[in-house]
C-alpha cells in the first residue's frame, strides 16, 4: 500500500478504470472475491463469521427471520461481486434483492435467482435509483472504498433520498489502522479511518444509528486481518 504522494489526499489516487480492469481479472468465485483470504490454511471461517456477524447486527435492528423480528420488503446490495452477501444474507431477510455490480461475470449466476430483482451491472458512482421503489434495507460491504470521498457522499444520499420512511444503511468496511486513509494501488482503493466515515456520513445527512466491529475473524502469527466496521445508517431529515 502506498500514498504516493502524502501531501495528496489518498482518495485523490483512486481510478475507476484501474479498479475495473482489476475485478475483471479476479476469478468469480468466494476467494476471488475475498482476496485470497479463505484459501489461507485457518481462515476459510471468515466466511461463516462475516455473515453471522451481519446476521447479529441486524438483529439489534430488529431485521431478521427469527425470534420476533422483521423481514424487510426491498433490499437493495451495492457492490455485489457475485451474490455471496445476497445469497448468504440477504435473500433471507428480503422479499425482493436488487444488486449493484459493474463487473458483469460476477453477477451472471444472480440474474435467474428467485428474490433478485434487479441487477444493476454499473458502478457505484454511476448507479441511479428508480423512483418506483423505496428500500428498506441497503447494504454495502467491502467496496466503498472505490469510491473518492465525494462520490461516497453522492451515493450514500442517493439511496438515503430511496429509503424508506424506516430504512436503514448498513455499510461494513475494513478500517485503517495508519492513523490515516491508506491508498492501495493493486486494486485503487482506499482504507478510511472511522473519522473519516463519521465526517462522510454527516455530509450525506446521515446519522449513526448503531456501530459495532465484527468479531470472530481468525489471525495468525503471519496475518491478521483489518478490523471491519458496521455502521447503521439513518436519514437525519
Amino acid at each position: 500500500m502506498s500514498n504516493l504522494d502524502d501531501s495528496a489526499p489518498a482518495d485523490s489516487f483512486i481510478s475507476k478504470e484501474d479498479g475495473i480492469k482489476y475485478w475483471e481479472g479476479i476469478s468469480a468465485d468466494v476467494n476471488g472475491m475475498l482476496g485470497g483470504i479463505p484459501a489461507v490454511q485457518g481462515f476459510y471461517g471468515i466466511l461463516r463469521m462475516d455473515l453471522q456477524g451481519s446476521r447479529t447486527f441486524l438483529a439489534k435492528l430488529g431485521i431478521g427471520s427469527k425470534n420476533g423480528r422483521h423481514k424487510v420488503i426491498n433490499a437493495l446490495e451495492g457492490g455485489a461481486g457475485i451474490g455471496r452477501v445476497t445469497e448468504g444474507l440477504l435473500l433471507n431477510i428480503a422479499e425482493q434483492v436488487d444488486v449493484i455490480e459493474p463487473v458483469a461475470k460476477f453477477t451472471a449466476a444472480l440474474q435467474s435467482k428467485p428474490g433478485v430483482r434487479n441487477v444493476f451491472n454499473v458502478g457505484l458512482q454511476d448507479w441511479q435509483p428508480t423512483d418506483e421503489v423505496r428500500y428498506d434495507l441497503v447494504w454495502v460491504q467491502w467496496c466503498a472504498g472505490h469510491l473518492t470521498d465525494i462520490q461516497l457522499v453522492e451515493f450514500l444520499g442517493r439511496c438515503r433520498e430511496v429509503l424508506s420512511p424506516d430504512g436503514v444503511i448498513i455499510l461494513k468496511e475494513n478500517m485503517s489502522t495508519r492513523g490515516c486513509d491508506v491508498f492501495d494501488e493493486e486494486d485503487s482503493s482506499v482504507t478510511r479511518e472511522d473519522t473519516k466515515f463519521q465526517s462522510l456520513f454527516e455530509q450525506a445527512n446521515l446519522r449513526i444509528a448503531a456501530t459495532e466491529l465484527q468479531r470472530g475473524f481468525p489471525e495468525s502469527r503471519n496475518l491478521k486481518l483489518l478490523p471491519v466496521r458496521m455502521y447503521a445508517l439513518k436519514s437525519k431529515a
